[in-house]
């Protein structure tokens, strides 16, 4: 699960797309809503961890105006040794504005993590970025930035192209279709060691060498990913599935280390939401 805001923006973004259909007014007071997530393959934009957790989280969201909110989840995993182990709860704030051409969004969003998480991303302490989406009818067109927390401070990026196709099925209620492909970029921190000749050799006498560990924090493409949303809406009642397909990139590996090496290859996984708005 690379963050619950992303999926919690495309709810959104989602949501005022059908609200045309289903009402002529936004509402301004506070609102209240509620949603059941299950993951089929935990991730870390591909990085899974060893024993390939499946994962539940409820969502509880707290929309102030139709453009300020904070949410929070706790996530539970699944695994073949704990079965539903609670991992932490990762809580959420921020602010979207919705145009007839632009779609900005800024958060802020904070994890508390178990000590003990299986969790990828458990490391994280904070997050926050923002996005830019450009609508038209042809492609959608999203960049975004963050900025992530741990013992280290890292750099993403995201870059994406989405086609939004919207049936409407009954007088009230609509279905829609979001082929979506994006890139996945930030900073890597890692360790690189090499041999540096400290010593010159002398006609037939060798120089000598010595082992030089060093820090280096690169940025690179950390994936590509294809996903098609599927959403329906009804009245208060919003179904979701979202099939995704990933492909990690420059996967960290630390030679005789497996412990700090990354996991990780092409994988399919699904989001399933069911949600209710008060």
């Amino acid at each position: 699960m690379k963050s619950l805001k992303p999926f919690a923006a495309l709810l959104f973004l989602l949501v005022l797309q059908t609200s045309e259909a289903q009402s002529d007014s936004t509402p301004q007071k506070p609102q209240l809503k509620i949603s059941l997530n299950y993951n089929t393959a935990l991730n870390y934009y591909g990085r899974t961890d060893s024993l390939k957790s499946t994962g539940f989280f409820p969502l509880a969201e707290l929309w102030f105006t139709s453009k300020l909110y904070v949410n929070a989840a706790p996530i539970f995993t699944n695994n073949s040794l704990q079965r539903l182990a609670y991992a932490g709860t990762v809580a959420s704030a921020g602010y979207q504005n919705v145009g007839e051409k632009w779609i900005s969004s800024l958060y802020v969003t904070k994890p508390f993590y178990k000590e003990n998480s299986e969790l990828v991303q458990s490391a994280l302490k904070a997050q926050s970025g923002a996005s830019f989406t450009f609508q038209n009818n042809v492609l959608n067109i999203t960049a975004g930035g963050d900025v992530k927390f741990s013992d280290k401070v890292d750099y993403g990026a995201t870059a994406g192209l989405d086609h939004l196709v919207r049936i409407q099925a009954t007088e009230n209620s609509v279905v829609i279709f979001d082929p979506t492909t994006t890139i996945y970029g930030g900073t890597q921190n890692f360790q690189r060691s090499y041999y540096k000749k400290v010593k010159p050799g002398v006609l037939l006498f060798p120089g000598s060498s010595q082992q030089v560990t060093e820090n280096v924090s690169r940025f690179n493409v950390l994936a590509y990913e294809l996903s098609v949303p599927v959403i329906y809406a009804s009245g208060k009642v919003l179904l979701m599935a979202t099939p995704s397909y990933i492909l990690p990139q420059n996967l960290i590996s630390v030679p005789g280390r497996p412990d700090l090496s990354e996991r990780g290859g092409n994988l399919f996984y699904a989001t399933l939401t069911a949600k209710y708005s008060f």
